[in-house]
């Protein structure tokens, strides 16, 4: 069973600080874990503006698909979870102009504290056709 999930690591994304992969390969899916706005040399963005943080965590989702060769398009749902429903207008603007037009499925969640005081967290799934 291990064989058919693989994780992945790229240098192009903040390395896991937990017990955790960036992500895992299960078949034609790639389950992207949560991602911070920490840079991958491992800069924390906490002290950012919002809009700052959305673009690095959003980036950081984006760099460990390309490190599968996927791009926006294999995205198939998207979670966000952001510190205040205020900040909801102002991750739209941040997502639409990191996804392109790609849309995939959805979630905003909007929460009172995310850990360390960041103030938004993201995680994927996408989805690779088989050939």
């Amino acid at each position: 069973m291990r064989d058919m999930i693989q994780p992945v690591l790229t240098g192009d994304a903040p390395a896991p600080a937990g017990h955790y992969a960036q992500a895992v390969r299960a078949g034609d899916h790639l389950y992207i874990s949560g991602q911070l706005p920490i840079r991958a040399d491992g800069a924390k963005l906490d002290d950012m503006a919002f809009e700052a943080q959305a673009a690095q965590a959003i980036d950081n989702m984006l760099a460990i698909l390309h490190a599968v060769g996927g791009t926006a398009d294999h995205l198939a749902r998207v979670t966000a979870y952001i510190v205040g429903v205020d900040n909801w207008p102002r991750f739209n603007a941040v997502y639409a102009a990191r996804l392109g037009n790609a849309r995939p499925a959805r979630t905003v969640v909007p929460v009172p504290e995310l850990h360390y005081g960041y103030l938004v967290e993201i995680d994927a799934v996408a989805l690779f056709p088989r050939d």
